[in-house]
């Protein structure tokens, strides 16, 4: 995602300024998350027991509106990985940007195709926003490319006093989520940065940063994927609500 900046109204005369940073970073390989997380629980769950540990909330951008002004249906067949990069914007101002159609792009040929960013779901150490079906199309990776037509788009949130390792946790019980839902393998669980973005440089975004060795996918991105396939292995048949 590219920069900027966004002002919202709160109360009164306040704002709230968000910059939206959007994956430029590189971050140092981080060695800690699981000390700080533990293993992976083996108590078994249903599917609908682990959206709920997930903290899932639906909060829709309203259809016909902003991001999904238009239907574009999705096969799905890849989970893609984001990390915001901004210290001040929340999950739950992140999906009041999206509602509001805030977030806004150039529409070109070969870049955005909408006008606006829209990706399916933000996540914090206590909640799970969902903008977008898992079966409509997003504009998260890569313009008219795989990411974007055939993956749903999960950002992470940095923002100051939210802790990172819990919303790694959360992510990765989304992800084992909707391979499950989806019947997507884990090699289909990619970084934004596996997407190339034709004619804009870099091609490949260092993102999510805190997941990455180098600003490459490494070992860090590989214990990430341990954990979210210790969590779809969690998953025995139950209730399964297509989100």
């Amino acid at each position: 995602m590219r920069s900027l900046r966004l002002i919202l109204p709160l109360f009164g005369a306040a704002v709230l300024l968000i910059t939206f940073n959007g994956c430029e970073s590189i971050s140092p390989y981080v060695g800690t998350w699981d000390a700080r997380l533990g293993p992976v629980p083996t108590t078994q769950v249903t599917p609908v027991q682990l959206l709920l540990e997930a903290k899932v909330k639906q909060d829709l951008v309203p259809f016909g509106t902003a991001g999904r002004k238009y239907y574009r249906p999705m096969q799905t067949q890849y989970i893609t990985i984001h990390a915001t990069e901004n210290s001040t914007g929340d999950a739950w101002h992140h999906a009041l940007a999206l509602k509001r159609g805030a977030l806004t792009a150039p529409r070109r040929v070969g870049g955005n195709r909408i006008g606006f960013l829209i990706w399916h779901f933000t996540v914090q150490a206590d909640v799970a926003y969902q903008h977008l079906p898992t079966n409509e199309q997003g504009e998260h990776a890569d313009f008219d490319g795989p990411g974007n037509n055939y993956s749903v788009g999960i950002e992470m949130c940095e923002h100051n006093g939210n802790d990172l390792a819990r919303t790694i946790d959360n992510t990765a019980k989304l992800a084992a989520y909707l391979m499950y839902e989806h019947q997507i393998p884990i090699s289909h669980v990619v970084p934004h940065y596996h997407w190339r973005r034709i004619g804009v440089n870099p091609e490949h975004k260092p993102c999510p940063h805190f997941l990455l060795d180098r600003g490459r996918p490494g070992p860090t991105w590989n214990w990430f994927l341990g954990r979210v396939m210790a969590q779809y292995q969690r998953i025995v048949p139950g209730p399964m609500p297509r989100i």
